[in-house]
């Protein structure tokens, strides 16, 4: 996407009454963002762009800001928010029990409180009093409505791999909902801070029926409600005034559909949108020296990578995918892919998703991989090996954005150059989506290029990818051993524990070059003299960002 594509498969410690406003760095593996984010260096070794860990608070209220979105969401039902333009809108509206701040913590939501009595349960304490956007309270009843829904097969939610080892979800009082897991499950309550733990009116879902998410209310509790949607063309947000929180600062915010790079650009040096996240990063340049306003890089938990897709043919030879990995101009894609701002990588992980591992388990899991400099002498060697000389890969490409498109191309030459043929096949903008969810739009197709967004602070976010059936795995990798260590490091608690685990599992992905990792990108944003306050980091996704922007002035 000209910002990227979209992630839909995503996919501690256990202490006696654990709670997560008071103990969130020790129960889950957290990026310790509160002395700002870790500054990134650029390809030749020099800082390439600052990482800012939030932009200037607020000065006053707004009427109205206009934001730009690169695609209109096709739906807002929370079971279906996997992709960017779903959850920029729907994290404004929709609450989930728990909520990832703009340093990326985990904290309450719409859970006051959540324990660990025994490895197995999770239990819920409900805020008292928190409306749903039909004036109704939200109740347990809800709570375990809205739950239930997203594990229902029958529902084909994108998050429904986070409920596989939930056992039984129960009221067990007005405002508490106690979950059992059939085992230990250090995930679980950690994905109750993004869209799997969205709580919305029983009541109002039901009598929506097929057309919840598409039009009308979304009865859930955020500071803002759905008001228009014209489509094709833009989603209006109205101010909720019965909020719990603290209250919204615009009364409205209006969501453009700019599908064209340049016209989005050309609207937020305009002050046609007033701002937007995801910028293209041919335009980096025109924004960062504009007077129109200020452009921000945050922690964006991402990495760029070739998706590899099909091993029935020559990918199936581990030495044909390390031979394009090692083929690879990393550092001219960063450069005119990402327009400077990004860092060259071989692992799948970023490195901000190890901050709270210590220095050993750190040097375990990115340690001694391979360097990111190409090496076509090497690579050369591997196809002759592997006998694949002259055969023929395809690769998707599509013209959503130059981090798609150059990367497309960047395969393509590492191919050329160490015998490969790599054909590219043009997806349209609006098809590319259909890649991640449909196996009949991956069919011919062996590698497409795929931006993955972490959507909890925990490297098996990634990595319980290649666990043998899992979402992504869309290349069917199996492994007994790599199976054994997902369950192991999802069963422990302990994030110290679980990260030496996750360590083996992120140097033996990346030995099988299961995805080939290309680079490390950050989040991008962009506002207007007129407005501040949006948070600089991926948090946006699952936080009520809108609320905290308001005028600058």
């Amino acid at each position: 996407m000209p910002p990227t594509p979209p992630r839909p498969g995503r996919r501690g410690r256990h202490a006696s009454g654990i709670t997560l406003a008071a103990s969130a760095l020790s129960a889950f593996a957290l990026v310790a963002a509160c002395a700002g984010p870790p500054q990134p260096s650029g390809p030749g070794g020099q800082d390439a762009y600052t990482l800012s860990a939030d932009t200037p608070a607020a000065k006053g209220q707004l009427d109205s800001f206009s934001w730009a979105l690169y695609a209109e969401p096709p739906t807002l039902d929370y079971l279906q928010a996997f992709d960017y333009p779903q959850n920029t809108v729907l994290s404004n509206i929709c609450e989930s029990l728990m909520r990832w701040t703009p340093q990326l913590k985990e904290e309450p939501g719409l859970a006051e409180r959540a324990t660990n009595p025994d490895p197995t349960t999770w239990v819920f304490d409900l805020r008292p009093g928190v409306k749903f956007h039909d004036g109704t309270v939200m109740t347990a009843d809800d709570v375990v409505f809205s739950l239930d829904r997203q594990r229902n097969p029958d529902n084909g939610g994108a998050w429904a791999n986070e409920f596989q080892n939930v056992d039984t979800i129960a009221r067990t009082g007005p405002l508490q909902v106690t979950v059992k897991l059939k085992t230990p499950d250090s995930q679980f309550p950690q994905y109750m801070a993004t869209a799997a733990g969205v709580v919305a009116s029983a009541r109002g879902v039901q009598a929506a029926g097929k057309d919840y998410g598409t039009s009308g209310s979304l009865d859930c509790t955020g500071p803002y409600r759905l008001g228009s949607w014209t489509k094709g063309q833009s989603i209006e947000l109205d101010r909720f005034d019965d909020y719990w929180g603290a209250r919204a600062k615009s009364k409205k915010v209006a969501f453009e559909f700019l599908t064209d790079p340049s016209a989005r650009t050309n609207a937020l040096l305009t002050g046609e949108a007033d701002g937007g996240y995801l910028i293209p990063t041919e335009s980096y340049a025109r924004l960062k020296n504009s007077s129109a306003g200020t452009l921000y890089f945050g922690e964006g938990l991402s990495t760029v990578n070739v998706n590899v897709t099909n091993t029935h043919g020559p990918l199936g030879d581990v030495r044909v995918r390390k031979a394009l990995s090692l083929a690879i101009d990393r550092a001219g894609f960063v450069s005119t892919g990402l327009g400077g701002n990004g860092t060259a990588t071989t692992s799948l992980t970023s490195k901000a998703a190890w901050a709270a591992a210590d220095a050993a388990t750190q040097q375990a899991a990115l340690g001694g991989l391979q360097p990111t400099a190409q090496d076509i002498a090497q690579a050369t060697q591997l196809i002759k090996d592997a006998g694949a000389r002259g055969k023929t890969l395809t690769m998707a490409t599509s013209s959503i954005g130059q981090d798609v498109s150059l990367l497309a191309t960047a395969v393509q030459s590492a191919g050329t150059r160490i015998g490969l043929d790599i054909q590219l096949k043009t997806i349209a903008p609006d098809a590319f989506t259909a890649l991640f969810t449909d196996p009949k739009a991956r069919e011919g197709i062996d590698m497409f290029p795929e931006t993955y967004y972490l959507s909890i602070t925990d490297p098996m976010d990634l990595l319980t990818n290649f666990q043998t059936g899992s979402y992504q795995n869309y290349a069917g990798y199996s492994d007994k051993a790599y199976d054994d260590l997902v369950k192991q490091a999802v069963g422990t608690y302990d994030p110290a524990q679980r990260l030496a685990i996750e360590a083996r599992l992120n140097r033996q992905a990346a030995d099988q070059a299961l995805w080939i990792p290309v680079a490390q990108w950050p989040t991008s944003l962009f506002m207007n003299k007129r407005i501040t306050g949006a948070p600089t980091t991926i948090s946006y996704m699952y936080y009520p960002w809108a609320a905290d922007v308001g005028a600058a002035r």
